[in-house]
């Protein structure tokens, strides 16, 4: 799946059904995208990726807050790597049990991490989990590794240096969905959750995160991303996903980079995620990831792949006229979307 990315161009993005006439080739295809993607990844200490749920749905409990429709309970969790995670925490009033759809929300570059999608304090159009609790989701928010309450010691956020001076044959990316992993498994445990209906929701950072997790756990039963999807082609800066001197994700694409050749286009990572329900939204205007008709493009080919398997509705692409944020509009499609796929499953399982 290596590419020159000179001959990357919206027009001449690589075909997602090309050599696939059947559902078996595609799920052979699936198969060898996944298993590229898995060694870029890197190699995880222990089971740092693990491939099923390990059944620890355990936290401890560090505060807890009633506010007016959900309460807000600061938690924190061991990961399979022997790492902890903080997260928010927040279960709607009334829920009931185990029958709230539940949402996993992911932040975006921020410092501030978890408490700028589930607190008051958060910025505007970044508060979608705490939206969700109050659409009556059980919603979890963790700090990402160097965010939050997760900033290594010494170090300014969004800085993995540390990280990779400790799993230099692992990726930043690769730690950052082996936690989300860990993350499903304790909202599955939630007494009020529904573990049948999880989704996850994200902007930037986070949006990526969401779809990058839900290639790899089918627990995750839709995705909503908020201005986390771009191709290669015609990104003008590529390397944002190499080495670099603060948050590096997959430092090995560099010495590819300059060699100019990149080991797959990112719509074929996102077709991983087929064919759970998969939701993008994208701005014309915005400045991080500029190349929206490639992003057009890209949409089109996961919309044929999702038509091709029988799925058509499940996949949703949207791009309008805003910068690189999550403005209102947005977050009501993308809210209306998870509500069709979660709160519907429930409605379609009693008979409504």
């Amino acid at each position: 799946m290596t590419y020159a990315l000179s001959e990357l161009a919206a027009e001449r993005l690589p075909k997602l059904l090309d050599g696939v006439g059947t559902a078996q080739d595609w799920e052979a295809k699936r198969g060898r995208i996944a298993d590229d993607w898995l060694r870029l990844l890197g190699a995880p200490p222990a089971e740092g990726l693990h491939v099923g749920p390990s059944g620890e749905g355990g936290y401890e409990l560090l505060e807890e807050s009633s506010e007016d429709d959900h309460r807000r309970l600061r938690i924190r969790y061991g990961t399979p790597d022997g790492d902890t995670v903080t997260a928010f925490l927040l279960v709607p009033h009334g829920a009931a049990l185990g029958a709230t759809p539940a949402v996993l929300a992911l932040h975006p570059t921020s410092p501030e991490g978890k408490a700028d999608v589930a607190l008051p304090s958060g910025r505007d159009n970044r508060r979608y989990g705490l939206e969700l609790a109050s659409r009556g989701y059980v919603v979890l928010a963790p700090d990402s590794i160097t965010a939050g309450e997760r900033v290594y010691p010494g170090a300014e956020p969004y800085r993995t240096a540390p990280f990779y001076e400790r799993h230099p044959a692992w990726t930043a990316v690769g730690k950052m969905i082996a936690d989300h992993r860990r993350a499903v498994d304790v909202l599955a445990a939630v007494p009020e959750a529904d573990a049948g209906r999880i989704g996850a929701i994200g902007h930037s950072l986070g949006g990526y995160n969401g779809w990058f997790l839900a290639g790899l756990d089918r627990r995750v039963r839709a995705v909503a991303s908020s201005c986390g999807f771009s191709p290669f082609a015609g990104d003008p800066e590529p390397n944002r996903w190499g080495l670099r001197d603060w948050f590096s994700h997959m430092p090995a694409l560099t010495a590819m980079l300059q060699e100019g050749e990149v080991p797959f286009e990112w719509h074929e990572i996102a077709a991983l995620v087929m064919p759970t329900p998969l939701f993008f939204w994208s701005g014309i205007g915005d400045r991080i990831f500029p190349n929206w008709q490639a992003i057009g493009t890209a949409m089109a080919e996961l919309d044929e792949l999702y038509r091709f398997a029988g799925a058509e509705g499940a996949f949703e692409g949207w791009i309008g006229p805003a910068g690189h944020d999550f403005p209102p509009q947005a977050r009501k499609l993308a809210y209306e979307f998870l509500d069709r796929h979660l709160k519907g499953s429930a409605r379609e399982a009693h008979g409504e």
